[in-house]
């Protein structure tokens, strides 16, 4: 005759029984089925489908996979955002010494040159909205 260990879910001490009960345990599952007796005296038997410890570990990493995922797409807006400002920078400060952003060629009236070669991307620029961008 074989003997399996296993713990007792009550006070957490190991014991052997026969492998034939276990086998018998497990296939008559839940509170109406074979009981199995610690040292202790406690009664306890096999249990179908996921403990609830089981079920909550199942949902604690399910949480911090998504948790995860989500600290990821907020670093990357947070970058795209960077990104996207120092675009906008750079553009700024082009215009400002004088360089086209469509051609960029240099003009001492940038402003006249923008409205007579590039109407319509002046239109486009001032019925543009801007939506401010606030990652957390």
């Amino acid at each position: 005759m074989t003997h399996v260990w296993d713990t007792c879910p009550t006070c957490k001490v190991q014991h052997a029984f026969p492998q034939e009960l276990q086998a018998t345990a497990k296939l008559r599952r839940g509170s109406n089925g074979v009981k199995i007796y610690c040292p202790n005296g406690h009664a306890w038997h096999y249990v179908e489908g996921e403990t609830e410890e089981q079920k909550l570990r199942r949902e604690l990493n399910n949480q911090r996979q998504q948790n995860a995922r989500l600290e990821d797409e907020a670093r990357e807006a947070r970058a795209a955002a960077e990104k996207a400002e120092r675009a906008a920078k750079r553009l700024k400060k082009r215009a400002a010494a004088g360089s086209c952003p469509c051609c960029k060629r240099s003009f001492s009236n940038m402003a006249e040159h923008m409205k007579h070669q590039h109407p319509d991307w002046v239109k486009e620029q001032r019925t543009a909205k801007v939506v401010p961008i606030r990652v957390a």
